[in-house]
């Protein structure tokens, strides 16, 4: 084999990764799989997709190892196969949102304007955090939450705020995350809260840009 065969058999490898990420619905994957693991029915529902159409996006992830897999029973249950996809994960949005500036407009699009909700930076909100001066709750699914939330979070499923709403504190501001800035979850979340009068504003992060930044995160329920 030559050296310029040997060099190319090195980006072949490297372009298993961007064939695999080379489709919108793997990516959706890949973002729920960054919040924990979850069987292929899980996975589907949330996805909006059919159980055959989200094994085979699977199936293409896990041949270019970018998920593993592990069997309970009958179901098996899919998760990221290392840190690193989250950080290939965080970095491919991070670039988009850097070189193409059309997304803005087409998250406009699904979320509304944004920044009508003021969100919190992610180190302001670690310094109220910190300072106990804010309620931060966790408005995603529970199974996410057991499996990696914000540390001091109160986990508030999204179908459950408008009963949350009636004893929520008044005093303090709430602060409302959920799968990160392109998750529709938390902006529902402060519209409702601030329909009851409450002081409610959302963060641009969550569990995943927050654990890649070194900040502390949690496992288990709410106390």
């Amino acid at each position: 084999m030559t050296n310029r065969a040997a060099k190319q058999r090195i980006y072949e490898q490297f372009a298993r990764i961007g064939k695999a990420l080379a489709a919108s619905g793997r990516l959706e994957l890949i973002d729920l799989l960054s919040q924990g693991e979850r069987p292929v029915d899980a996975l589907a529902r949330e996805a909006a997709m059919s159980i055959a159409n989200a094994s085979q996006h699977l199936q293409v992830l896990h041949a270019a190892r970018l998920v593993d897999t592990r069997r309970d029973g009958q179901r098996i249950f899919y998760r990221l196969a290392a840190p690193s996809v989250v950080n290939l994960w965080l970095a491919l949005q991070s670039t988009a949102e850097s070189q193409l500036a059309e997304l803005r407009a087409v998250a406009r699009d699904y979320l509304g304007d944004p920044d009508d909700f003021e969100p919190i930076e992610r180190d302001e909100l670690a310094r109220r955090i910190e300072a106990g001066t804010v309620v931060l709750i966790d408005v995603r699914p529970p199974e996410e939450f057991e499996q990696g939330h914000i540390a001091g979070a109160v986990s508030v499923p999204i179908d459950e705020i408008k009963t949350w709403a009636r004893a929520a504190p008044k005093r303090k501001q709430i602060v409302a995350y959920c799968r990160g800035p392109y998750c529709v979850y938390a902006l529902q979340a402060v519209t409702e809260l601030q329909k009851r009068g409450l002081r409610a504003v959302r963060a641009e992060v969550g569990v995943s840009e927050w654990h890649a930044a070194g900040l502390p995160i949690e496992t288990g329920r709410t106390p």
